[in-house]
C-alpha cells in the first residue's frame, strides 16, 4: 500500500470512527449496560474496511464520499453485532477480539446477545434517518438487508457451523458458504456506495464483481493467518479453526496453493473495475492489501 493511501485511509479510518461515536450517544432510556456493551464492541477499533470501502465506492462512482457515511456506519453496526455473536460459546468460542475481551467476556453472554441485536437495529434506524434520500435509503436498506440476512451472512454462518459436523470436501462448497458469509457484505459496501453516487445498474454489477472477489481473498487470508499468524499482530487467538474442527482452505488447497487462489481473486476484482478509471485506484490497492496485510 503506497503512502498516501495509507494516509488516506487513515483520514478516512478518523471521520468513519467519529461518526460511529455521535451514533451510540443512546438516549437516556437505552439501559446503562446495554449502551456500555454497545458502545464498547462498536468503538473497540479495528481496520473499519467495510466502511471505507463504501466511502471509496461512492467515490469512484463520481459521488461525494461524505454523503455515504450514514450507511457506512450502519454496515460497521451490522458487521460489529456479527462479531458479537461468532464470538459466543455456541458459535466461535472466542475470549479475545481486537486484542481486548470479547464482548460477553467483558460483560456476560446475556448482554452481549441484546447488545448485537440492539447494533443491528440501529443499524437501519441509522441510515433511514440520517439524510440519505429516501428512495436510496430505500435501496441500501434491502442491500444492508439481503446480505447480512438468511440468504446472506447470517445463512453462510449456519452452512459453516453445519460444515463443522457434516464436513465440507471441496473448494467450491466452502466457497459457495464464504459468498454468503463474507463476501455478500463486502459486496453491500460497494453496491451503497455507488447507489449514493447515482451508479447505473452495469456499475453495480462490477462493483458486485469486484465485491465478490475480495470478499473470497479476504476469507483466504484470514485461513492463513489464523495457521501462520502471530496472536499478539492479530489481536486475537490463533489456530482456532482446526480446534473447532472447521474447513479452510488451508486444509483444502495447502498454503502455497492457497495464495495462489488469493491471488488470482485480486486479479479478478482488478480486472472488473478498471471500467471505473483512475478514480478507482484505491479500491484497486485496497484488493491488493487484502491478502498482504498482517492481521
Amino acid at each position: 500500500m503506497t503512502p498516501e493511501l495509507s494516509q488516506r485511509l487513515s483520514e478516512l479510518r478518523a471521520r468513519v470512527e467519529a461518526e460511529l461515536l455521535q451514533a451510540v450517544q443512546l438516549p437516556e432510556a437505552c439501559p446503562e449496560r446495554l449502551a456500555s456493551a454497545m458502545q464498547y464492541s462498536l468503538l473497540a477499533g479495528g481496520k473499519r474496511l467495510r466502511p471505507i470501502l463504501v466511502l471509496l465506492a461512492c467515490e469512484a462512482c463520481g459521488g461525494d464520499w461524505e454523503k455515504a457515511l450514514p450507511a457506512a456506519c450502519a454496515l460497521e453496526m451490522i458487521h460489529t453485532y456479527s462479531l458479537i455473536h461468532d464470538d459466543l460459546p455456541a458459535m466461535d468460542d472466542d475470549e479475545l477480539r481486537r486484542g481486548k475481551p470479547t464482548c460477553h467476556i467483558q460483560f456476560d453472554e446475556a448482554t452481549a446477545i441484546l447488545a448485537g441485536d440492539a447494533l443491528l437495529t440501529l443499524a437501519f434506524e441509522h441510515l433511514a434517518t440520517h439524510g440519505t434520500p429516501a428512495e436510496t435509503a430505500v435501496a441500501c436498506c434491502a442491500d444492508l438487508a439481503n446480505a447480512a440476512g438468511a440468504v446472506g451472512m447470517v445463512g453462510g454462518q449456519q452452512a459453516d457451523l453445519e460444515g463443522e459436523t457434516s464436513g465440507i470436501q471441496s473448494v467450491e462448497h466452502l466457497e459457495a458458504i464464504h459468498r454468503r458469509k463474507t463476501g455478500r457484505l463486502l459486496c453491500s459496501a460497494l453496491t451503497m456506495g455507488g447507489r449514493i453516487a447515482g451508479a447505473g445498474a452495469d456499475t453495480l454489477n462490477t462493483l458486485t464483481t469486484y465485491g465478490t472477489a475480495i470478499g473470497l481473498a479476504f476469507q483466504i487470508a484470514d485461513d492463513l493467518l489464523d495457521v501462520t499468524g502471530d496472536e499478539a499482530a492479530m489481536g486475537k487467538a490463533v489456530r482456532k479453526d482446526a480446534d473447532h474442527g472447521k474447513m479452510t482452505y488451508p486444509a483444502i488447497l495447502s498454503i502455497e496453493e492457497s495464495r495462489l487462489r488469493a491471488e488470482k481473486l485480486v486479479a479478478e476484482a482488478c480486472a472488473a473495475i478498471e471500467s471505473l478509471g483512475p478514480k478507482a485506484a484505491p479500491l484497486v490497492e485496497i484488493a491488493h492489501y487484502t491478502i498482504s496485510r498482517n492481521h
